[in-house]
């Protein structure tokens, strides 16, 4: 992301890596999901860093650089903490929350957590019980059942063209993603046994992950804030019909379908998904 401050801060599970665009605009937070980090937003920061400050975190889901510490909590509500103490800690207020494709910041939006939280972008995430979502998903979580099985599942995409079958990106995007991003993405997994320990413990809470975003996916009924779902025309990964679901289910929630787009709309559309948050933000000012 041009220009922008890359950054470290201490939280209780480890050190956590994040982007800030910095100054005086409203802030965005956005996150992204398992085995990516920030980049993942580089051109949708760059479209609105003008006019808005845009902080993005890369979490502890596999294409993190610090191993978290041994004891850490690493399910999907332990990884939803992480951003919170990340919002508390930067004393960021009146945050929209942006996210793609991790549903764990659904988990913060229906809790206590949610003060911080003005608005919600919610981009082609799992929700429901959508968890591990779609074919890419369930190899992860396989993967983590089998020992060795994390290590032997990713070695494989060293090599680039592999990185665009379906059980890995294929089903994900519908435009390739430069082999500098997917390069940067999977080296901290490929080359660190702590990063894939940490991989390891949230792809294998998975049944205990659906269960918390299916509770939490239902508490979205009492979120009175703005929200915005932008959701995939074409995803294959996370049912179509849940973006709808998801914006009936909030009382102030409106629903675009972004076109000629997979899951990962930050890599297909960012242009479109630009326009459509500094729409909903210029609304709900």
């Amino acid at each position: 992301m041009t220009g922008h401050r890359s950054q470290e801060i201490e939280l209780s599970a480890g050190t956590i890596d994040y982007e800030d665009t910095g100054g005086a605009g409203p802030v965005l937070v956005l996150t992204h999901g398992l085995v990516m980090d920030a980049s993942l937003w580089r051109h949708v920061v760059a479209d609105l860093r003008d006019d808005y400050r845009c902080v993005a975190p890369t979490l502890p889901l596999g294409g993190h650089r610090h191993p978290m510490r041994p004891g850490a909590d690493l399910s999907m509500t332990g990884i939803a903490h992480i951003v919170a103490e990340l919002l508390e800690r930067l004393e960021l207020n009146d945050v929209t929350l942006v996210m793609s494709d991790w549903g764990g910041p659904l988990l913060l939006a229906s809790n206590g957590a949610s003060s911080r939280i003005a608005r919600l972008v919610l981009v082609s995430c799992e929700a429901f019980d959508n968890v591990p979502p779609g074919l890419p998903g369930r190899m992860v979580a396989l993967a983590a059942k089998i020992p060795g099985g994390m290590n032997a599942a990713l070695q494989p995409l060293r090599l680039r063209p592999l990185r665009r079958s379906p059980l890995a990106l294929g089903l994900m995007t519908k435009r390739r993603i430069p082999h500098e991003v997917t390069d940067a993405w999977l080296r901290p997994a490929l080359s660190r046994r702590a990063i894939r320990r940490d991989l390891r413990k949230y792809a294998g809470s998975a049944k205990q992950g659906s269960r918390e975003l299916l509770a939490g996916t239902a508490r979205l009924s009492g979120f009175q804030r703005p929200a915005l779902v932008a959701w995939a025309a074409e995803d294959r990964v996370m049912p179509r019909d849940h973006g709808r679901r998801l914006a009936d289910l909030m009382p102030n929630a409106r629903l675009v379908e972004i076109p000629d787009s997979r899951t990962l709309i930050p890599e297909d559309q960012p242009a479109l998904l630009a326009a459509e948050i500094r729409r909903f933000l210029e609304e709900t000012a």
